[in-house]
């Protein structure tokens, strides 16, 4: 279960964002319960953080296409992986990130 976004210790450089990854489906949509071995790993999570944005030649920011609370999909070997405070976040690049879901 991902924390408040508030209570993430964590703050992305440049580019990158904080994402809260999504459980893998427990089951199919016919009904069938999986087992862990045949689970797969999730590709969708919810942003809990993100940083400035890139660094331009001429000095400014670039404005990033995300914010905390966005629903995003990214690639299923993309960003690391890393445990902050016992829960486990993904950090991606704003690149690796290849479309977020309408509200």
């Amino acid at each position: 279960m991902a924390k408040k976004a508030e209570s993430v210790n964590l703050k992305p450089l440049d580019d990158r964002l904080v994402v809260s990854v999504s459980d893998a489906t427990e089951k199919t949509a016919g009904g069938i319960l999986l087992p862990d071995t045949a689970k797969q790993k999730p590709q969708q999570g919810t942003v809990v953080a993100v940083g400035p944005g890139r660094l331009l030649d001429n000095g400014t920011r670039a404005p990033m296409a995300v914010a905390i609370g966005d629903t995003v999909l990214f690639g299923k070997y993309s960003g690391s992986d890393v445990e902050v405070g016992g829960v486990e976040y993904k950090i991606l690049r704003e690149s690796d990130v290849l479309g977020k879901l309408a509200k």
